[in-house]
């Protein structure tokens, strides 16, 4: 026979798991509950219609040092290490012959101002004297020989002009601003006017011109896209680089030369950018690759860490549908900003799982928690509560919930019985309840009850006991 205090004891711990209350009870044993992933939203927006594409490096102006006139080198002038502005002296070529060449001709032309003056004069009286002393056919031999005589006199001026150029030529100087090679002569060398083979190399580093190249496919990619509307073009092109040590190169270029002509071994299309140089990082022959803004486009933004890529190199994603993921193969155009691009393969509204991928299946159940991802693409929860409202519990929440409302549901069973007809007093009810929570093992609460309830009950109570 059943003490009164115990049976209404268990009682109380059988309604405790036949209520509302008690999850775990509920729960069917060896149920886990739906996987938890963080999804983001889909919504089309306006993203840059970027290219990354391969270039090298050239001279925006490169001048070869050849001599003008011949001589022997007797002095080097420059500093292969200093830049050198335009005009600035290189070479200097042994000058005595030239400056003997101007000298004669000088005299020549002393000599033929002189023939000429005498010429007019002459002229001049045969014109005076026409009718008189002399006849027509005197006079026009007198102009005749005074015309002659003015154009030698033209003729030893010219070659006074290039008997000084030649002497100036000596001295050899840069065409443009630059920096020039180590100089492929000496002191003593002979040299030729206008010899093969070059004395130096000036090269202008600032500004600096990259060639990039545009693949003939892409090319006719971007022209579709235009002309259907799904490209807008930006007004001017603009290029950043990123050197070959990955670092990004901080001056932006601006297209001088867009190509016209198909490379019949690369396929591809040369555009010309100028980037300024004033540090000269950049050098010519260097390769680099162009990034080039093209306009926008309106596409989605799936975050790379979202998507995989598989053998044959299809992009995919996991999206939720009625609480479940599927596998969606995507379309993608490019990346910006550790995003995928993606133009087709999704539609506004979709949810893209972006945490918690790992041991995603086809049709696995899931509980969806909407997240973001912050400045450094870490993704970070985007509320408190799950997608539909009701907050994210995690299996270890569900796993300790009987355990912290064990003891209430011991507590109540006491009241339960108290309130049947029994006459426990509240000091016995209290002893109870700290036993409860004390020890893992609930039936020992009942146990003590029978000798805390012989007190207050009196003999009635006392006879069962018995």
């Amino acid at each position: 026979m059943f003490h009164r205090p115990i049976a209404a004891g268990l009682l109380a711990l059988s309604l405790a798991g036949l209520a509302p209350g008690a999850p775990a009870l509920a729960q069917v044993p060896g149920q886990m509950p739906p996987k938890q992933v963080g999804v983001v939203e889909m919504q089309l927006q306006p993203v840059p219609r970027i290219v990354t594409l391969p270039g090298r490096a050239v001279a925006g102006a490169e001048a070869a040092i050849r001599p003008r006139v011949s001589g022997m080198v007797t002095e080097i002038l420059y500093d292969p290490a200093v830049p050198l502005k335009a005009g600035a002296p290189m070479f200097r070529l042994d000058a005595t012959t030239y400056q003997s060449g101007v000298v004669t001709a000088e005299a020549n032309v002393e000599s033929a101002q002189a023939a000429s003056t005498e010429a007019d004069a002459a002229a001049g009286r045969a014109k005076r004297l026409l009718g008189s002393g002399s006849t027509r056919v005197q006079a026009d031999s007198a102009q005749a020989a005074a015309d002659q005589a003015a154009a030698q006199l033209r003729s030893a001026k010219a070659a006074l002009d290039v008997a000084k150029a030649e002497l100036g030529w000596t001295t050899i100087t840069s065409p443009i601003d630059g920096f020039a090679s180590v100089a492929a002569v000496s002191v003593g060398d002979l040299v030729t006017a206008n010899q093969g083979e070059a004395m130096a190399t000036v090269t202008r580093l600032d500004p600096i011109e990259v060639d990039i190249l545009v693949p003939s496919v892409r090319l006719q990619s971007v022209i579709d896209d235009i002309e259907s509307g799904r490209l807008k073009m930006n007004k001017t092109l603009n290029a950043t680089l990123t050197l070959e040590n990955g670092q990004t190169y901080k001056a932006k270029g601006e297209l001088v030369a867009p190509g016209f002509s198909v490379s019949t071994t690369t396929g591809s299309v040369d555009n010309r950018f100028r980037f300024e140089n004033p540090d000269r990082r950049l050098l010519p022959g260097m390769f680099l690759r162009g990034t080039i803004e093209l306009g926008t486009t309106q596409a989605f933004l799936v975050s790379q860490s979202a998507a995989t890529r598989d053998r044959i190199g299809e992009l995919s994603v996991w999206v939720v549908e009625d609480g479940k993921v599927v596998q969606r193969k995507l379309k993608d155009d490019g990346s910006w900003n550790n995003n995928w691009i993606i133009t087709d393969g999704l539609k506004a509204g979709d949810l893209v799982v972006a945490d918690n991928l790992t041991g995603l299946t086809a049709g696995t159940a899931v509980q969806t928690l909407p997240v973001t991802y912050d400045e450094q693409g870490v993704v970070r929860a985007a509320q408190a509560t799950p997608a539909g409202g009701a907050p994210a519990a995690t299996p270890t929440d569900g796993a300790a919930s009987p355990a912290a409302k064990a003891p209430a549901a011991v507590s109540t069973g006491t009241d339960a019985a108290a309130s049947s007809g029994e006459t426990n007093s509240s000091e016995a009810a209290a002893p109870a309840s700290t036993h409860a929570t004390d020890s893992a093992e609930a039936p020992a609460a009942p146990e003590t009850d029978p000798a805390a309830d012989a007190k207050p009950n009196g003999d009635a109570a006392a006879k069962p006991a018995e």
